[in-house]
C-alpha cells in the first residue's frame, strides 16, 4: 500500500467480471490535512492509486498505469463525511495487459468512473 493507513477494506467479494470491495477511509490520514485543511478531500491520484492497488490484489500480478480515459470525477469524496466507499471494478486480461472499468460510490453518489489500460510489469 503506497499511503500507509488511507483506508482499510471491510468486504471484498468476486463478482462474474471483477471485484466489488467496500472501503473505510482514515479521515485522519496526514494526506487530508494538506488537502484541504479544514475541508478533506480525497485526492483524485489517491483513489487512482488504490484502484490499481485493487486490481493488482484481484490479479495477482504488479501492475503500471498506461492510459486512462473518460475518468470522471463526479462528487467530491469528504472522509469526514462519507468515509465509507463501495468500489466496483471490471476486470478484463489481455495479453501483457490488464484492462478496467471503475465506479465508485458512497450512499448512493457515484463519486468517481473511469476506465483504465495497466500493463503488467511482474
Amino acid at each position: 500500500m503506497l499511503f500507509q493507513d488511507l483506508y482499510s477494506i471491510s468486504t471484498q467479494e468476486k463478482t462474474e467480471n471483477g471485484i466489488s470491495v467496500h472501503l473505510n477511509l482514515n479521515a485522519e490520514h496526514l494526506i487530508f490535512s494538506g488537502h484541504f485543511p479544514g475541508n478533506p478531500v480525497m485526492p483524485g491520484v489517491c483513489m487512482l492509486q488504490i484502484l490499481k492497488e485493487l486490481t493488482e490484489v484481484a490479479v495477482g500480478k504488479k501492475l503500471r498505469l498506461s492510459t486512462s480515459t473518460n475518468v470522471k470525477f463526479l462528487a467530491l469524496i469528504n472522509p469526514e463525511k462519507n468515509p465509507k466507499l463501495l468500489v466496483n471494478i471490471e476486470i478484463l486480461e489481455e495479453s501483457k495487459l490488464i484492462k478496467i472499468k471503475n465506479i465508485t460510490t458512497f450512499d448512493d453518489t457515484v463519486a468517481l468512473k473511469l476506465n483504465a489500460t495497466f500493463t503488467i510489469i511482474s
